[in-house]
């Protein structure tokens, strides 16, 4: 599976290209960051990112597309150039008729690290060892963008996480024979799972 990740900026926006076997086994194929200076008019800024889009999306040709979901935060000009540039990466993978998914950092950070609150540095560190990467992709806009891409490979493509299927294999109902770092990534997806239940009553 072929997974293009959008960690979506006005000012720098990562994208990430990983191809994803069954086994969960993930290889890096691409990594940019795009860029749009400020002192050009935004029309031109939302421009500058489509075409670097359009470009990798013609380049590499992925299966679907995954995006971080804005969320709200205190600076509104970030907010605003987030949602916009969100909104151009999903009009050209309409009109190449890929499917979209939207990641919550915190379903992104579950997936990626088995917790929901990890911090930038965990979960860099976290994808450059699941890509086999000698180091961390930089800046962190170009590890986002590849954990969104490995986090919605595994979410989509296994349908559950590792934990989580090693229960099931083994016809349990609760962790008490996983280690505790398999009990605490299977906590971690589950509380990703009930926020996005959550979320889903609210909307």
């Amino acid at each position: 599976m072929r997974v293009l990740g959008v960690d979506p900026g006005l000012t720098r926006c990562g994208v990430g290209v990983v191809d994803v076997e069954p086994n969960r086994t993930a290889r890096l194929v691409d990594v940019v960051v795009l860029r749009s200076p400020t002192e050009l008019p935004i029309e031109r800024r939302l421009a500058r990112i489509a075409d670097g889009l359009e470009a990798i999306f013609d380049e590499h040709r992925p299966q679907a597309v995954a995006l971080e979901r804005v969320f709200a935060r205190s600076d509104v000009s970030t907010i605003m150039g987030t949602a916009q540039i969100s909104g151009v990466a999903m009009l050209i993978a309409a009109r190449r008729e890929l499917p979209v998914t939207l990641h919550t950092p915190s379903e992104v950070k579950a997936s990626i690290t088995g917790y929901g609150r990890a911090d930038k540095k965990q979960v860099g560190a976290m994808v450059a060892r699941i890509l086999g990467l000698e180091a961390v992709p930089k800046p962190a806009d170009a590890a986002d963008a590849l954990a969104l891409a490995i986090c919605h490979a595994w979410r989509t493509g296994g349908g559950q996480g590792t934990a989580r299927r090693e229960l099931d294999a083994a016809g349990e109902s609760d962790a008490s024979g996983l280690t505790p770092a398999q009990r605490a990534w299977l906590a971690a997806e589950r509380a990703a799972a009930v926020s996005g239940a959550a979320r889903r009553v609210k909307e």
